[in-house]
């Protein structure tokens, strides 16, 4: 039986170009460094071929080492400073826009919901790594 999935959408906006966003994003030694939903996670290692038909990979961990996993799909769309989408190892697929607003970028992200967790526990798991992010570009 397949299920209908529903797609949620989160934003940001982060006061720096689209171009130091996009490597912030994107480079692994940075994604380490903002990926994770609060303080007691953290990402210790990333690996990133952003290219269509690359595949990225990034292992997220509890700190005190009860649970861990690897978040990772294949790209199947890629825009320098503009677009990245690609499919979850899962089949799930993901969207992330990076629009230029005067010196500012605006980085809306659009996923599939999984079936396991309610949707506003996704949402706001995937709207608190989006808000790190913004803090770690934005302090750096």
């Amino acid at each position: 039986m397949e299920t209908a999935s529903k797609s949620i959408t989160i934003e940001t906006t982060v006061k720096a170009l689209p171009e130091k966003v996009w490597k912030f994003w994107s480079l692994p030694e940075h994604i380490t460094k903002w990926n994770n939903a609060s303080d007691d996670w953290h990402t210790p290692r990333a690996e990133n071929d952003l290219r269509v038909g690359g595949k990225f990979s990034a292992r997220m961990e509890a700190k005190d080492g009860s649970f861990g996993f690897d978040f990772g799909g294949v790209y199947d769309e890629v825009k320098n400073n503009q677009l990245i989408a690609y499919t979850l190892g899962d089949g799930r697929k993901v969207k992330i826009t990076f629009s230029a607003i005067g010196n500012d970028t605006k980085v809306t992200e659009t996923f599939d919901a999984e079936n396991t967790n309610p949707i506003e526990m996704q949402k706001n798991g995937w709207q608190a790594i989006l808000n790190n992010f913004k803090k770690y570009v934005e302090a750096n």
